[in-house]
């Protein structure tokens, strides 16, 4: 069950902790009200509902965060969420570790601040949604007009992608599968799709973030430990698949109850690489990012179906580089697609506490250079 949220909800909550449990933050706000006119927030909830209402995303401490299902309106697909408690932990790999490279360290301590994380890896359910306008091809359907916060999201689809020049999933499969083949900047703009849909906060994870989330606790190579020979049981990768990833979930999770943090399919993060290790830092280091100001390389973790275990480590790094989209038979090449990183699809995260509209320009949104789409064919308008 799902529906909106009331004006009585409002009346009962504060609005800076509809902030919090997952208002879109004050940059959305002001588009509701730019949006619908000089209408106060009232009205604005009262008359077509900003947020899509799940109960169980609702949150304002950490103690109160509880998995949820993510809903996607005019759609059947759902993302859960699971609540990853804030903490602090070692990042990195320690000089001793079979296989380490160079980039993975030094090792530092860094404080993470609570979030919700994707169970699985977002599937081809969920992301051909926005990718291929379903959800607008649904409303036209059944001939109804779209809400406020549909309008919103409709604006991440009009700088959607062109469509694609081949099947990305290349024969591997769909429903169920993870969403492969895409750009970071596909994935950002995913996000921000997701977010103007359902009214809370979504983003790509940071690279402490993902460690941090995919490690869960432990200090071993892997999340299960140091043996690789148990890969078999936590992961596709080039030792159990030949012919490409697997269904999302059909492999042990680890111990805070994540899928694919190893193998199937290397996940995006929102981090720039650094190719001679982390900068250097003292201290303890709160939610580090490090923006990406060049276009390559950037940070995927976690390894793919065809990678090898060493590329699987919790620890290790794995930069893009212009070989991921060499064979774009584009010109210019796509801002959206990549021809050759089959192995590179994505999870969301959610902070606990929504950042400010500032704080999002800043940071969390922030990478250069600007990704300027070519100009798409008339039977795409």
């Amino acid at each position: 069950m799902f529906g909106f949220v009331s004006t009585a909800d409002i009346q009962r909550k504060p609005t800076s902790s509809w902030l919090r449990s997952g208002f879109f933050g004050a940059c959305v706000l002001s588009s509701f009200v730019g949006t619908v006119g000089q209408a106060t927030v009232g009205q604005v909830m009262a008359e077509d509902p900003p947020v899509i209402a799940v109960p169980d995303a609702i949150a304002t401490t950490e103690a109160e965060m509880k998995p949820y299902k993510e809903i996607i309106t005019d759609s059947d697909a759902t993302i859960e969420m699971l609540p990853i408690k804030g903490g602090k932990f070692m990042m990195g790999s320690p000089g001793s570790e079979a296989n380490r490279k160079e980039d993975e360290g030094p090792q530092r301590e860094v404080e993470i601040s609570p979030f919700w994380m994707a169970k699985v890896e977002i599937t081809w359910d969920a992301y051909d949604i926005w990718m291929s306008d379903l959800d607008i091809f649904r409303r036209q359907v059944d001939n109804r007009e779209p809400s406020v916060r549909d309008k919103l999201a409709d604006a991440f689809s009009v700088s959607q992608p062109t469509k694609p020049y081949t099947d990305m999933t290349f024969g591997m499969g769909k429903r169920g599968f993870p969403a492969v083949c895409m750009t970071q900047h596909s994935a950002r703009t995913f996000c921000k799709w997701l977010s103007a849909k359902t009214g809370r906060y979504y983003r790509l994870p940071t690279e402490a973030e993902w460690e941090y989330a995919c490690r869960a606790g432990t200090t071993t190579a892997y999340s299960f430990g140091d043996d690789p020979e148990m890969l078999d049981e936590y992961a596709w990768y080039s030792g159990n698949t030949e012919d490409g990833y697997a269904k999302v979930g059909r492999k042990k999770p680890n111990p805070w109850g994540l899928h694919d943090m190893h193998g199937n399919v290397a996940e995006w993060v929102l981090d720039q690489h650094t190719e001679d290790g982390y900068p250097a830092a003292e201290g303890t280091l709160k939610d580090p990012l490090e923006v990406p100001l060049t276009l390559y390389p950037r940070v995927v973790r976690g390894g793919g179906w065809d990678q090898d275990p060493e590329q699987l480590r919790s620890a290790s790094r794995e930069g893009s580089t212009e070989d991921w989209i060499a064979q774009d038979p584009q010109e210019p090449v796509s801002i959206w697609y990549l021809t050759d990183a089959l192995h590179v699809g994505f999870r969301v995260v959610r902070p606990l506490n929504t950042p400010s509209e500032e704080e999002i320009k800043e940071k969390w949104d922030k990478n250069e250079p600007v990704q300027v789409d070519r100009p798409k064919p008339k039977e795409d308008h």
